[in-house]
């Protein structure tokens, strides 16, 4: 037995079905092994879109991703996805091959060794959770079993199993067996801390809670129960929008630059807020300027969170929580139902017409039959097209904001966004992964023309594996939003539109690339094509790519963002 084939069967105890990634010269033995196994392959025509699509097969399904690379120039080009998966706390193990271990610092082929000796786990050590660099085939299967459990253990995250070719091919005496812990206990809130959160939700005059990404789905019934109980208005993330329904009379919004003026009023003026499984970040915050958002104090700040470093990174905490936030909020929930129900008819009235305005105004947005079509009109056919059980995978831009601040998701929807990175690519390469976990799920990626360009590896990736991906192009034949940035502080936009010799606005024809990969392409040449091209596609349940062209509007941003300040020349 090999140590590739020991590692094989070790990844199917685990319960490894899929591995992602891109063939190499020091990664072939460990795929032959995978051949004569239950595991299946996923092959991909550049490694960022493999890493793209483990992340979003681990979004999708809460099991860790496994992305498989080659060395050097191979590992590299999936730096950007493995980060974006780190930074959003997804589980993902990366297995790198490497050069043989007997050739180090001779610059073997395609050897990463300019300034130090041959480490190439040093180019992922600044995201991943842990970097491990595999010297003695009898290692491979512990530090496995390490990488699985660092992954997946505390707060999700990424790490890296980098393995030598040689090691790879090395002979073991017999099976090497690390199984991983057949229990694993969540920290949990004690009954004590739970009265005391709850006694102090009881007592507040203006409590918000604010939900970040990292709330599983077995929290989230107990949280919409702690907030009805309490009458308490809830505001999220980016991440966290359709932890509760959208049309749930608590849900306030996003806060911070996307934020809506009631959201960020409310939280700014609350007296008690109770973060759940947030990091504050600079958009969610504000870039933390106290005029806008957030206010610590006076607000005082009960902050819960698995990762011990983010309790207070950003705020003072009264009361911080280091505990799984689903078990937290359940211990909370259940504490407060010794305290009378609390009423505020007078709020829920207000969040009511803040919200209804809020998407009336889109709504009405999205009724413009002007061609090339106002993003919102895009997004209005999207929602009225689509099951509501569809899952939007999104990129960064009118795909990303425009959904999270004014897209009505239904209960039974999802949506799926990169986060902390905000990488554009994330969307075409993503959908693959959480179509693969979700089969019978109509999937879209909705995504800018920057962003398809980014990735488009996917289409044929799509094509290959017959996964019926809808990639939905908003094109505006820029990068929009820079662009809109660009026009309003400096007056033009330069740089960020793509034109042809002539000046002339330029767009490849994304349903032609479609077409010519093998999948379904439409091109929307009227106001009406939109809706019957998507609902074709959702029938047909082909890869479909939609080339939409889109006037470019910038995004509403009623919040605070920081560099709008240094813009203008104040620091």
């Amino acid at each position: 037995m090999t140590a590739a084939d020991n590692l094989v069967r070790q990844l199917e105890a685990y319960g490894v079905e899929h591995v992602f990634g891109t063939c190499g010269h020091t990664n072939i033995a460990l795929l032959d092994a995978i051949g004569r196994s239950s595991i299946e392959f996923v092959i991909a025509r550049h490694e960022q879109t493999a890493a793209h699509a483990a992340d979003g097969y681990a979004r999708a399904t809460g099991r860790p991703g496994v992305l498989l690379t080659h060395v050097g120039p191979g590992m590299m080009n999936a730096v950007t996805g493995v980060a974006t998966a780190a930074l959003d706390s997804v589980p993902l193990v990366a297995i790198s091959g490497d050069i043989p271990s007997y050739l180090y610092g001779r610059h073997p082929h395609q050897e990463v060794n300019l300034h130090a000796d041959a480490d190439q786990t040093a180019i992922y050590r600044p995201f991943v959770k842990r970097a491990w660099h595999v010297h003695r085939a009898e290692d491979l299967a512990r530090f496995a079993e390490r990488a699985f459990w660092t992954a997946t253990s505390g707060r999700p995250g990424a790490v890296l199993l980098n393995v030598p070719m040689d090691v790879f091919s090395r002979e073991l005496p017999g099976a090497v067996e690390y199984p991983l812990p057949a229990y694993a206990a969540k920290a949990g809130l004690t009954t004590a801390d739970g009265e005391r959160i709850a006694g102090l939700l009881a007592a507040a005059e203006r409590p918000l809670i604010y939900l970040g990404g990292g709330l599983g789905v077995e929290g989230r019934r107990a949280l919409r129960e702690l907030a009805e109980h309490f009458e308490i208005p809830v505001a999220h993330s980016l991440m966290a929008k359709g932890a509760l329904p959208d049309e749930h009379p608590l849900v306030l919004g996003m806060t911070g630059f996307w934020g809506l003026e009631i959201t960020n009023e409310y939280a700014r003026k609350a007296d008690l807020v109770l973060a759940i499984a947030t990091r504050f970040a600079e958009t969610d915050a504000s870039s933390w300027n106290p005029a806008y958002t957030w206010s610590f104090p006076p607000s005082k700040l009960i902050q819960i969170d698995i990762d011990p470093a983010e309790i207070g990174r950003n705020y003072p905490v009264e009361m911080g929580v280091v505990a799984d936030a689903s078990l937290a909020v359940a211990a909370i929930r259940d504490a407060s139902l010794s305290h009378g129900r609390i009423t505020r008819p007078d709020l829920l009235r207000q969040i009511g017409n803040a919200r209804q305005a809020l998407f009336a105004g889109s709504a009405s947005r999205g009724r413009s039959d002007n061609f090339p079509l106002r993003p919102e009109r895009i997004l209005a056919d999207v929602r009225a097209a689509l099951p509501d059980d569809a899952i939007l995978v999104t990129d960064v831009g009118w795909n990303k904001n425009g959904v999270a601040q004014c897209y009505p998701l239904p209960a039974a929807g999802r949506f799926i966004t990169p986060g902390g990175a905000s990488t554009m690519g994330f969307g075409p390469a993503a959908a693959l992964g959480v179509q693969i976990a979700e089969p019978e799920r109509v999937v879209v990626a909705l995504i800018g023309d920057g962003g398809m360009s980014a990735q488009l590896p996917a289409v044929p990736m799509a094509v290959e594996r017959g996964l019926p991906v809808i990639f939905l192009v908003m094109n505006n034949r820029a990068h929009g939003t820079i662009s809109d940035l660009q026009a309003k502080f400096f007056g033009r936009s330069y740089g960020c539109d793509f034109t042809d010799p002539q000046g002339r606005p330029y767009s490849p024809d994304f349903a032609a690339y479609g077409r010519a990969c093998g999948a379904d392409g439409y091109l929307v040449e009227t106001p009406a094509g939109l809706g019957g091209a998507l609902r074709k596609a959702i029938e047909n349940r082909r890869p479909a790519v939609l080339d939409v062209p889109m006037v470019n509007e910038p995004v509403p941003t009623p919040g605070h963002w920081n560099i709008t300040d240094i813009y203008q020349g104040r620091f």
